[in-house]
């Protein structure tokens, strides 16, 4: 049913360009597609507005190339994949940013210990394994979508999963959370 909506809406959209019905889909999906981008950018809330806002205004500017192949969330979600990526890569072209400003960040930032146990267990991990991770763990995405999404493999989607787990687990054991 929500599927269905979410096409009504992409059709206005697409033939109409009916402002209210994107909007309608911008608050659906906003707080999703912010939290991908809080996780890959681990708590940068400034660049993640910015990356949401950006994948908001290519969604609406392509909402015609949508042929519902797929879901729009994955749609959608792809178009984010899409903007991080191009982000990182301009990053590594103008300045090749270090990590330990991210961890400067999450030392400063004042959020619950957890969170910053989470940030950094997911600094740890390579770009491939953390968007996995956050996609499925996070934002609930089956194996299926996140290899849509990413347009990677789905044997090398589980292998990203099974090797991002396992270094999470390793950090956040050795950092005194322990299953019992």
């Amino acid at each position: 049913m929500a599927e269905l909506s979410d096409i009504a809406l992409v059709t206005q959209v697409a033939v109409l360009r009916d402002k209210r019905a994107f909007d309608q889909l911008v608050r659906k999906y906003q707080s999703p597609v912010r939290r991908f981008f809080l996780n890959q950018t681990l708590g940068d809330e400034q660049l993640s507005d910015d990356l949401a806002q950006e994948t908001f205004v290519k969604a609406y500017l392509n909402i015609s190339m949508f042929r519902g192949l797929s879901s729009f969330s994955t749609w959608l979600m792809r178009i984010a994949f899409n903007v991080f990526y191009d982000e990182i890569r301009s990053r590594r072209q103008t300045d090749d940013v270090d990590s330990s400003a991210a961890a400067k960040r999450l030392s400063t930032s004042g959020d619950a210990n957890m969170k910053m146990d989470i940030y950094q267990a997911l600094a740890l991990l390579k770009d491939e394994e953390r968007t996995c991770i956050t996609l499925q763990l996070i934002d609930g995405y089956p194996i299926d979508q996140i290899s849509r999404i990413t347009g990677i493999g789905e044997n090398t989607v589980k292998s990203h999963l099974r090797r991002g787990k396992e270094k999470m687990a390793n950090y956040l054991k050795a950092n005194g959370y322990d299953r019992k």
